[in-house]
């Protein structure tokens, strides 16, 4: 049976894919796992399949559960002197300023195609092999580099792509920045995705792949080993469920970081009985997220931090109420009425081709804002922080909603946003994402206030209660690019996608 879906992804090569995988009898998961897998080739710099993942799944006849593939602190059985070792500091403009730490000892065991791989097994139908052979595809034949990968690429042309001989001769132009439509093949990378569709995910964590993989760390002086791949573990947990308006809602849980302070923002809103306003908005979410920094980014017990900040959620009712572009999400419903979000990151990328696989390596341990306690702090073993809050929803007439977004810490703000619109305003979901955006931000000196598309509304509701703002240009990549895919109770399907970054909605 060929099923029919609606699918956001980043771009036309993931959409592609979703079909595919839907022609070969697959479920929503599939198509997903499918978009994911050729976005992660085809938009590199941005995501990478040695990455981390969050797969919502919200099956037709079932609770909704996450598949949690984030990455995980490496290092068991390693001697002291590795730790801290291997790190290459990179400095770009990106962001107006960002320092990052790449090279092979800023690679987090990579939990992605475990993730992909138990929730093919949970809830696919398609065989495992077509899930991955439109990315070898397309990583053979070659593609143009996309405006949104170029975009990043550009400014880290000579850091990040500079040390390693093989990034740097597959993403830069003979060494000089690449432009957008750039030329990108990688037989190499081709042979091992293949590989891992004749083999199974297993292939990365126990098999051949884990191998090469090993060997290159041990030769590169990286933590991540053999041992740390063979002891990661994908795993399903309950969603984290909330309500606004009429709407069941469901994020990932902790150890995230993401979920929990999405679905706090969202409780709190539902809690408002009045019209949301601007300022109102704004100031539930600049409540949520001064927790977060105060209290959970630089929490040791992730998983206890996220259950204090919805243990706390009366404390900020009664007052009245940072960053990696790394991220990839495609969201997909299928017209039997699955739902599954899935977002993905590979940090900045870590600037490392694996010898012998073509696959570059995450930076997740590189990332400042992932290890607020310091590089290579946590144990082995350890979850990692994420942004990610891939979301999916229902109502009781049948209505079933899959979105999610890219954008680091404006990933909750502008989920929140569009998710007001819909289930508070009853927009549509296009008009919802093209909705301008806020969000609230904290300083280096320590002060907030409120960044803002340009917005009379927003910008007249912000000057009435006091709240300091900056302004941005309308549909600033900034805040996120959000894609969702909707199953109308009539059984009609929807697509939206993001004007704020390139991206491609398909429904068949």
């Amino acid at each position: 049976m060929i099923r029919r879906a609606a699918i956001a992804a980043p771009n036309a090569h993931a959409t592609r894919a979703a079909e595919h995988a839907l022609s070969e009898g697959g479920t929503a998961v599939d198509a997903a796992i499918a978009a994911m897998v050729s976005a992660t080739i085809t938009e590199p710099g941005i995501v990478a399949p040695l990455g981390g993942c969050y797969l919502n799944v919200w099956p037709v006849d079932g609770d909704p559960v996450v598949i949690d593939g984030n990455v995980e602190m490496p290092g068991r059985g390693q001697p002291a002197e590795r730790f801290g070792a291997g790190l290459i500091e990179a400095v770009s403009d990106y962001g107006g300023g960002m320092t990052t730490f790449v090279g092979p000892g800023s690679v987090a065991t990579p939990g992605m195609l475990a993730g992909m791989g138990l929730a093919h097994e949970r809830f696919g139908t398609a065989p495992w092999a077509s899930l991955l052979q439109p990315a070898a595809e397309v990583a053979r034949s070659g593609f143009a580099l996309s405006r949104t990968a170029q975009s990043y690429l550009v400014l880290v042309t000579d850091t990040i792509l500079a040390w390693d001989p093989a990034t740097r001769a597959l993403l830069t132009d003979d060494g000089a920045a690449p432009q957008v439509g750039h030329p990108v093949a990688s037989p190499a990378l081709a042979d091992t995705l293949e590989q891992i569709g004749a083999e199974g995910w297993q292939s990365v964590y126990t098999g051949d792949i884990a191998r090469r993989i090993d060997a290159d760390m041990r030769e590169r002086g990286g933590l991540l080993s053999a041992t740390d791949l063979a002891a990661y573990r994908a795993v399903e947990r309950p969603a984290l469920r909330s309500r606004l308006g009429a709407w069941d809602l469901a994020c990932n849980p902790p150890p995230s970081i993401g979920g929990p302070v999405l679905t706090a923002m969202l409780r709190l809103l539902h809690a408002v009985r009045e019209e949301i306003t601007p300022a109102r908005a704004a100031q539930v979410m600049k409540e949520v997220l001064d927790i977060r920094l105060d209290r959970i980014d630089t929490a040791e017990d992730l998983a206890a931090a996220g259950a204090e900040l919805l243990g706390t959620l009366h404390t900020i009712g009664a007052t009245g109420l940072p960053t990696s572009p790394s991220t990839a999400h495609v969201s997909v419903v299928d017209a039997q009425g699955m739902a599954c979000a899935l977002t993905a990151s590979a940090g900045y990328g870590s600037g490392m081709t694996v010898a012998g696989t073509g696959m570059i390596a995450n930076n997740a341990l590189g990332e400042l804002e992932l290890n607020r306690l310091g590089l290579h702090a946590l144990e082995p073993g350890t979850r990692l922080a994420s942004n990610m809050a891939p979301t999916t929803a229902r109502l009781a007439d049948g209505s079933v909603l899959a979105i999610g977004t890219p954008g680091a810490d404006r990933i909750t703000t502008a989920l929140t946003q569009v998710i007001i619109h819909v289930a508070r305003h009853g927009e549509s979901l296009q008009t919802a994402i093209d909705r301008p955006r806020m969000h609230p931000r904290r300083l280096d000196d320590g002060t907030d206030r409120i960044e803002h598309e340009r917005d009379e509304s927003i910008a007249a509701d912000l000057d009435a209660v006091g709240m300091p703002r900056h302004e941005h240009p309308p549909q600033a990549m900034y805040f996120g690019g959000v894609g969702g895919a909707f199953l109308r109770p009539d059984g009609t399907l929807e697509a939206a996608a993001d004007p704020r970054r390139a991206a491609a909605t398909l429904v068949t």
